[in-house]
């Protein structure tokens, strides 16, 4: 029976098959990132605008072939999982080009799966081995995904931050407009009935 050094290790490998990337996307401009798997493996893409404009973005999935897998236009997030059709490059791409001046920075993540060839062999091992792997494969996935979520939040909590702060500053120019046109209107009411009730002697 396998220890639970072991166990920790394995869950450590699967765990590593998920990358998180911040990027910035210039205006007219395109990020693009690729991966090479086999056909068959499940891959996934999850992202989210973090800064930038109208926080949108449009986002393609192409496979080996120039198949386009996916395409979305001014999306704030998404999440897509697939599994690839052949054994290529796949690539992931990012572009600004609607925006006129705006960089935006986009924080995603590419989830790469197992090959099935990377499958346990059951020849090799017993039942409960293959139980205890794929207890860990779901427990590795189970992490993945809250890890993502945290990051996502992470995210979120920032762009409401952000927001929060930007409102607050027009609220207290407003105020203080508001104050200044008040006290410029009391003045002149002022001055206005002073004029008004003033006698004129005549000499």
């Amino acid at each position: 029976m396998l220890n639970y050094s072991c166990i920790l290790l394995l869950i450590i490998s699967y765990f590593g098959f998920g990358y998180g990337y911040f990027i910035t996307v210039d205006a007219h401009a395109e990020e693009c990132f690729f991966d090479k798997v086999q056909s068959g493996t499940k891959m996934g893409l999850m992202f989210e605008i973090a800064e930038g404009g109208f926080l949108d973005i449009d986002v393609k999935i192409v496979g080996p072939d120039g198949k386009i897998i996916y395409q979305g236009e001014r999306e704030t997030s998404g999440k897509y999982t697939f599994a690839a059709h052949m054994e290529g490059v796949y690539t992931y791409c990012f572009s600004n080009q609607m925006s006129t001046m705006t960089p935006k920075v986009v924080m995603f993540n590419m989830d790469i799966g197992e090959s099935p060839k990377d499958q346990g062999d059951t020849s090799q091992g017993t039942d409960d081995h293959n139980k205890l792997q794929d207890m860990i494969k779901e427990l590795s996935t189970t992490l993945t995904g809250v890890k993502h979520e945290q990051e996502y939040m992470q995210v979120r909590d920032r762009i409401h931050r952000s927001i929060n702060e930007s409102t607050n500053s027009r609220v207290v120019l407003w105020s203080f407009f508001e104050a200044l046109v008040l006290v410029a209107m009391t003045m002149g009411q002022v001055y206005y009935l002073k004029r008004f009730f003033e006698v004129r002697r005549v000499v």
